[in-house]
């Protein structure tokens, strides 16, 4: 039999589930309202520029890299117009698998893939990100025939160029792209859209200057994402030109005349500073290291012996050898430790009393009686054995300090290199070891523990020349932006040398004349046919030590061990204009292989001197 219902009973559930259905319904009406609420009015602003950011995206302009000319206005560094291959991360579906793609089908490369993984941190997700720069036509019209890729385009940009290739390359450097660690020293705002950045030479030095202001575009999408309107809110500002000191007709002949040789060539302005030659050799291609260095010319350069990437105009540091020998020979002049007609018989070689070992001359039969300035042009070794040896190092330390020997210039490009002037505080600090006398002679010639770097040896020469005054050298002669006229840099910064007597700088300077004027000068042959004055200096810079009573014989050692050869000169004598120091290395005489180098780079200095005045 049925169970009787119980209606009321019903009646109350019912009613009871009809409220909590209603307080449901009105919990959710309200939380939806509040958020309604909260959307159009409360947030309403906010929203909305999130809204239309999936419509408007702002993306920075990157600004065209500033051009980079010599003294005479010829192009050293520029940019050319070419396309690179971009990723869009939004609007790619699988990035790995499109990379592979693009791979299979020779757009990118295994390295393009890593380089992407590496610097795609660095961008937003709808940033174009480059991942393969410096296109071929042929690429990019394969590509565009045959675009399968949704989220992958081609751009054109202004890819970096040195038109010159190898030429002036420890000079002017290179740009390469940028790594994580360097992102980190450049304002974020203003690089936000910049891959590539000076890495060496005057590239890294002035990258300030050269990479201008980014600019702003905002660019509007559709849904399907394709660009429908660019709007540019603030135009790049394009980094400023750049006219540098140095001659390239200059650089040119002197890279030449060192083809084939490890050395070093610079020439300075003796009456401002500016350096016209800094050459160092081997050279290397800077081209190559623009978009990414291939495998096999970086295993080049760096498998190399002779180390391409070292400058040597201002990170080589070789001892003087005789180049040193003017400023000694004025050091002792100044002290009054000797006058112009001081004395010393050369027999060939040198005995402190007391001392059994012998200090050799280069000239084993001797060179007889000799005074400053015969010294000088003959490069008597014993004559300077004895100075130094009645200066003693600490005196001769403090008068060659004044020609910046032992401290670093202050040229304007990076990594530069001070050298050694030694003393006895110097070698207890450094060796922990006391000073010995003989120690004193060889530095009296520029060997032992001396060394200096080929700049270093052209900024002294130059001093000598005018006569004290020692100039910063300087390779930023001018700058111009956008638009505007040369501005020329007044960065001439200069101390002068204290002068007790003029006259014992001329008898230096007439014993340099010598050199090249006199019979016996050690640089004579170079006077044939010269069309200017000149005063210089030969050296012959020992690699290692040999015993008392051996003879140097360059056959006997292998290459690496032979001396370097090296020369200093000015010209013209009277109001001289240009100072130059070469090193060779391991060439030996610096009378045969040093000095008829300076006679070609110097020629064509006043060769192109004569040129204008005639043209005048």
């Amino acid at each position: 039999m049925d169970s009787i219902s119980n209606t009321q009973l019903e009646n109350s559930l019912l009613s009871s589930r009809l409220k909590l259905a209603l307080i449901f319904i009105f919990l959710l009406t309200s939380v939806l309202l509040v958020r309604i609420y909260n959307l159009q009015v409360v947030n309403h602003e906010f929203y909305q520029e999130e809204a239309l950011g999936n419509q408007m995206r702002s993306l920075p302009i990157t600004p065209n890299r500033g051009k980079i000319y010599d003294r005479n206005g010829i192009l050293l560094a520029t940019n050319l117009l070419t396309y690179q291959l971009t990723l869009t991360p939004e609007k790619v579906d699988n990035i790995s698998k499109t990379l592979l793609q693009l791979e299979r089908l020779n757009f990118i490369n295994e390295n393009d893939i890593k380089a992407y993984y590496k610097k795609r941190k660095r961008f937003l997700k709808f940033h174009n990100i480059p991942i393969k720069h410096n296109l071929s036509k042929a690429k990019v019209a394969q590509f565009l025939v045959s675009n399968q890729f949704p989220g992958v385009d081609i751009e054109s940009y202004f890819h970096r160029v040195y038109p010159h290739e190898s030429s002036s390359v420890h000079a002017l450097g290179y740009v390469s792209r940028m790594n994580k660690k360097e992102s980190l020293l450049y304002d974020k705002e203003n690089y936000s859209g910049t891959l590539f950045v000076g890495k060496v030479g005057i590239e890294k030095q002035y990258e300030n200057l050269l990479h201008g202001r980014t600019g702003i575009k905002q660019i509007e999408r559709n849904v399907s994402g394709r660009v429908v309107d660019t709007k540019i809110i603030t135009p790049a500002t394009a980094g400023k030109n750049l006219y540098l000191s140095l001659d390239l007709d200059m650089q040119k002949k002197a890279e030449s005349a060192l083809k084939g040789k490890r050395g070093s060539i610079v020439v300075v302005d003796v009456r401002n500073g500016e350096v016209l030659t800094l050459v160092s050799t081997p050279i290397y291609n800077p081209n190559w290291f623009v978009n990414g260095i291939s495998h096999a010319n970086y295993n080049q350069l760096r498998n190399s012996k002779d180390i391409p990437q070292l400058n040597r105009a201002v990170q080589g540091l070789y001892p003087p050898g005789s180049t040193v020998k003017p400023m000694v020979a004025l050091a002792g002049l100044e002290e009054g430790v000797i006058t112009n007609e001081s004395k010393t018989f050369c027999p060939g070689y040198y005995k402190l009393p007391n001392v059994k070992r012998k200090f050799n001359d280069w000239k084993r039969t001797g060179h007889g009686h000799v005074d400053v300035k015969d010294s000088l042009a003959q490069s008597c070794d014993v004559f300077f054995y004895d100075l130094a040896n009645k200066m003693g190092i600490d005196k001769l330390h403090d008068n060659l300090d004044l020609f910046n020997f032992g401290r670093k210039t202050g040229i304007d490009i990076p990594g530069e290199q001070g050298g050694i002037m030694p003393s006895k505080s110097w070698k207890k600090i450094n060796r922990n070891e006391p000073w010995y006398r003989g120690e004193t002679l060889i530095a009296g010639i520029g060997q032992g523990f001396m060394t200096s770097s080929p700049l270093q040896l052209a900024v002294a020469t130059a001093a000598l020349a005018n006569k004290g005054e020692i100039f910063q050298p300087t390779l930023l002669k001018a700058t111009q932006s956008p638009g505007d006229s040369i501005i020329t840099i007044d960065n001439k910064r200069s101390k002068q040398i204290p002068i007790k007597d003029i006259h014992n700088w001329e008898d230096v300077i007439e014993g340099m004349k010598m050199t090249i004027y006199a019979p016996k000068g050690t640089a004579r042959r170079l006077n044939k046919g010269l069309t200017y004055t000149l005063a210089g200096k030969t050296g012959t810079a020992q690699v290692f030590g040999l015993d008392p009573e051996e003879q140097y014989i360059a056959e006997k050692y292998e290459e690496k061990l032979r001396d370097h050869a090296l020369f200093t000169g000015f010209a013209p004598i009277n109001n001289p204009e240009i100072a130059i120091a070469i090193i060779v290395e391991n060439a030996g005489s610096g009378s045969s292989k040093a000095a008829p180098l300076a006679r070609e780079v110097l020629d064509v200095y006043f060769n192109k001197q004569l040129s204008n005045r005639l043209a005048q």
